[in-house]
């Protein structure tokens, strides 16, 4: 009992945090930002929803029992002619043939929440398109008959992938880069400067159309490109913190012991310089997003048919009078970047030692 009165007391009690290891003390302190660390829940959780979009939005119906048969359209669709259709192609379950199959005998289809694929164009739709919200499509149409909601749900997560990898990669690169640069210091990081200076006045929007004209359009090279460029920024922070750490006694102690300048870098270097990868890496996906966005807006960024945001607000912009478009996809854009922005304060304070020091001694 007095044990559990220790731990409740130690969780609540800020003066308490200081005897914890750092990465404990960062945590508790991320926790205390309430606003921060509740963006963190709901953007994993609309992230993880939209990993699983094919459950929550298609136009298959998840199982499906026919002639005591039971199908998983979901995952293989079968033919028309196993509901008693005439041709040998996957089934259309908008055809009121097949919808009139299902409901005989005891015959059933378990369809998801929204049952509209990010694709599907609905010929029996009555209304024209765009078609405003309504019953049938709950945030309305596109100017093809798509079902806006899915395209916002299965745009997210392109979006979503998208940015995480663009991270991810952008973050490999100028740690690389910054720990080069900061560690062996002098000609080693005069010429990874002027290359960098040399890299970053390239137009980066210029390159992107040419090559947009020479391949057809991916997403991996869209990745490639945004990642040539995208590692420059957090290389000098990275390189700045390697430069003061570099200093430090615990690396002389350690060339002291013959460890190997990889070894310094990699195991004690590395994590004592990580603050800023770390607190950046919330307003990197953002950057990501946008650009994503802006790319496909001006056409340059996924193949056409790929669930864009940027394409929505495209939508948006060539049919001015349906608002509904541009207004769910501003209201997507927004709430993501508020969200991501709001773990970025909460990270920065987290990890600002002297904001933690001043939390400790309140």
């Amino acid at each position: 009992m007095t044990n559990q009165l220790k731990t409740s007391t130690d969780t609540k009690n800020p003066a308490s945090v200081s005897t914890r290891s750092p990465g404990r003390r960062a945590w508790a302190q991320f926790k205390r930002t309430r606003r921060g660390y509740w963006s963190l829940v709901v953007i994993v959780t609309l992230f993880l929803l939209s990993l699983v979009a094919e459950v929550l939005s298609n136009d298959k119906p998840l199982v499906v029992k026919y002639n005591n048969h039971w199908y998983i359209p979901v995952i293989s669709n079968p033919a028309e002619t196993v509901y008693g259709g005439d041709f040998d192609t996957p089934t259309d379950y908008f055809d009121p043939f097949i919808r009139e199959q299902l409901r005989r005998g005891d015959n059933f289809a378990i369809f998801p929440i929204n049952p509209y694929h990010h694709s599907t164009l609905n010929y029996f739709a009555k209304a024209p398109n765009p078609a405003p919200p309504s019953r049938e499509n709950w945030l309305g149409t596109d100017d093809r008959g798509r079902d806006l909601f899915a395209r916002l749900l299965y745009g997210f997560r392109v979006s979503m992938l998208f940015a995480i990898a663009l991270t991810i990669t952008g973050t490999f690169l100028g740690i690389v880069s910054g720990a080069v640069q900061g560690f062996f210091a002098g000609k080693v990081d005069i010429s990874i400067q002027r290359f960098m200076e040399i890299w970053g006045s390239m137009p980066e929007l210029y390159l992107l159309i040419i090559f947009s004209a020479l391949f057809q359009p991916s997403i991996f090279i869209l990745l490639v490109l945004l990642s040539l460029f995208g590692w420059m920024g957090l290389s000098d922070y990275v390189r700045a913190e390697f430069l003061r750490n570099r200093q430090l006694d615990y690396v002389r102690a350690a060339r002291a012991i013959g460890l190997s300048n990889w070894q310094i870098i990699i195991k004690h270097i590395l994590p004592n310089s990580m603050t800023p990868v770390v607190t950046f890496l919330p307003f990197r996906m953002s950057a990501a997003i946008l650009s994503l966005t802006s790319l496909d807006f001006l056409g340059l960024g996924v193949p056409p048919g790929t669930p864009s945001l940027g394409e929505l607000l495209s939508q948006g912009k060539n049919n001015i009078d349906a608002w509904w478009i541009s207004l769910s996809t501003f209201a997507v854009l927004v709430i993501t970047l508020l969200l991501l922005t709001f773990m970025g304060d909460a990270l920065r304070d987290a990890l600002d030692p002297r904001h933690l020091s001043f939390k400790e001694h309140k």
